[in-house]
């Protein structure tokens, strides 16, 4: 019978097989979902789809069998091909979700059953997995009387300080387990290290590895998407029962401790169902109030919105200090974004064009800014608890991050202009926040420009012979100046724009209209300089998208790009942030 058909692989990419797969899942009960790989079953001449399931990672979905199939076995068939597909790819172990009524099928092809739901289980297959956390887990079990959190934490929160101070004093040994999945703003390690950090002071804190079987897009993706749809309560109770008779079992642990939730619906509704079902298992469940300002409850969403706001010092009061160097970092890599994001620009790389480049585009600059994050956390961090920053440290950090962007760029130069003054006001903002506790703008500025003239002054660099060239001050003397005319000029004037839609284009054109780009300098001489000055204040002086527009496509053909105004608009937007 299974040489009458065959098992192919159909690209969802293409819009006639998705809204083929679609309309085959919908005739058999099912959804579809994001898939890496979808495999279908067909006659060996014809084009009918009787069958299929995909994979997003090592899980297996949207497994179907038309009518005409069931009875003959291929759901295994099926399921073989996509459990070694997956392995081909180098998992060591698969999972998939099926009805309970399946439970015995799978299990009969090697598939042990993790967890349970009244519609829904979750089984696996393979080496690793499940046994080998819970076997680590056990490794950490201690004596006496042990509590769990398991914390998304994103960022540490002075909330989450006081649901972890409260519950180390209730037991003998508490657990924090991290959430693993990297689906949030701060990536698992930069949650994982702020939370290790903040426990250092606690005797009786082990902090977990985390892993795809706590609160994770296997266990509850729904909780990503924050928002509850009919398979909510599945999700929330295969989570919960995978934690009952894995997780907590492998760590002996009788309590677990959860912050109660005012604003958020879908966790206020795990937060209910855990309570239900956790005392089965004979785990406890405490909820702990959770902590409030004057005005409202503290949450890590709250501290996001600010970021995203641009507003540090309200995200600063809420966040918990071992996270301050990384929102610090975070509001850094975010200046660059907007940087990118901002379209269009006059002779810039944006979402619409490559403006008057022909070796990058805005794929490859995304790509320098996810690798320069990183080295904005090192500078934070290096600065954070030091007395007095210093050359050899900053400079050592900078010289790795210039090789990463080369490396991931193919030795084009995106962003190190950009690292250099966005470096130096991190480093800034960092040290004064640990030493003072705020961070003042004249305290900044000055903090940046003693910081600048630790640094020697580059040599045979394209920016530095333009300045020799042409008499005009380059990155690092406007550096050791404090920016000047940035606290002078360019900030009060973007504070004036206030609510206004087309603010940062009206920096950009601020600064171009005052900045000696060196840039500009080197590809077109001093008079072109001058010029693009004129027409960046005549364009602001009457502003519209079209005029910009224009003035792109003239600095295309004309191969103008003032790349220092790009880099000074986005350590604008970065020092705003920071005293906003």
């Amino acid at each position: 019978m299974y040489n009458e058909f065959e098992i192919r692989q159909i690209p969802l990419s293409l819009k006639n097989n998705y809204a083929k797969v679609t309309l085959f899942l919908k005739e058999n009960g099912l959804r579809i979902d994001h898939l890496d790989y979808y495999a279908g079953v067909f006659a060996n001449d014809g084009d009918e789809l009787l069958g299929g399931g995909g994979l997003a990672g090592n899980v297996i979905k949207c497994l179907a069998v038309s009518e005409k199939l069931r009875d003959e076995g291929f759901s295994t068939k099926l399921v073989s091909h996509l459990v070694e597909k997956a392995m081909a790819c180098g998992y060591l172990s698969v999972r998939l979700f099926t009805k309970p009524e399946n439970q015995k099928i799978f299990e009969s092809l090697g598939f042990r059953l993790l967890a349970k739901a009244e519609k829904a289980l979750l089984l696996e297959i393979g080496s690793g997995g499940m046994s080998d956390y819970c076997h680590y887990l056990s490794t950490l079990k201690r004596q006496g009387k042990k509590g769990v959190i398991v914390m998304n934490a994103n960022p540490l929160t002075r909330g989450h300080e006081y649901l972890l101070e409260t519950a180390t004093k209730k037991v003998d040994w508490l657990y924090l387990i991290p959430v693993k999945e990297d689906a949030s703003l701060f990536s698992y390690k930069e949650r994982k290290d702020i939370i290790k950090k903040s426990c250092e002071k606690y005797d009786n804190v082990i902090v977990c590895d985390g892993s795809d079987y706590a609160v994770s897009k296997l266990t509850f993706p729904t909780y990503f998407l924050k928002q509850i749809t009919d398979a909510t309560d599945t999700h929330i109770a295969l989570d919960l029962d995978l934690f009952s008779t894995q997780i907590a079992r492998a760590l002996d642990v009788s309590i677990r401790f959860v912050g109660s939730e005012p604003n958020d619906g879908l966790t206020r509704k795990y937060n209910e169902v855990m309570k239900e079902i956790l005392p089965m298992h004979g785990i406890e469940v405490k909820e702990i109030e959770r902590l409030s300002t004057a005005e409202l409850p503290i949450s890590a969403s709250l501290v996001r919105k600010n970021l995203l706001n641009g507003v540090f010092s309200f995200s600063s009061s809420l966040a918990a200090k071992d996270a301050i160097p990384y929102i610090i970092a975070h509001l850094a890599t975010n200046a660059l974004q907007q940087e990118l994001d901002l379209t269009p620009k006059p002779g810039l790389v944006d979402r619409s064009d490559a403006g008057a480049h022909y070796d990058m585009d805005a794929k490859l600059m995304q790509t320098s800014i996810d690798v320069l994050h990183s080295y904005f956390v090192e500078v934070a961090l290096a600065t954070f608890q030091s007395s007095q920053p210093d050359y050899s440290t900053l400079s050592s950090i900078g010289l790795k991050a210039e090789e990463a962007m080369f490396v991931a760029t193919n030795g084009v130069n995106t962003h190190k202009g950009a690292f250099f003054a966005l470096g130096l006001a991190v480093a800034a903002a960092s040290h004064l926040y640990y030493n003072k506790g705020e961070i003042e703008e004249s305290a900044l500025q000055g903090c940046i420009k003693s910081l600048a003239l630790l640094f020697p002054e580059t040599k045979a660099t394209n920016g530095r012979k333009a300045c020799d060239e042409y008499g005009i001050k380059g990155a690092l003397a406007n550096a050791q100046e404090g920016y000047a005319t940035l606290f002078a000029d360019w900030l009060p004037f973007y504070h004036q724009l206030q609510d206004d839609e087309y603010k940062q284009y009206k920096l950009l054109l601020r600064i171009m209209s005052s900045l000696d780009d060196s840039n500009v300098c080197h590809r077109r001489g001093k008079e072109r300089l001058d010029q693009m000055k004129q027409e960046a204040k005549e364009t602001l002086d009457d502003f519209s998208v079209e005029a910009l527009q224009q003035l792109n496509q003239l600095y295309i053909a004309e191969n103008v790009s003032p790349g220092g105004g790009a880099d000074m608009l986005s350590l604008t937007l970065f020092i705003n942030a920071i005293l906003n």
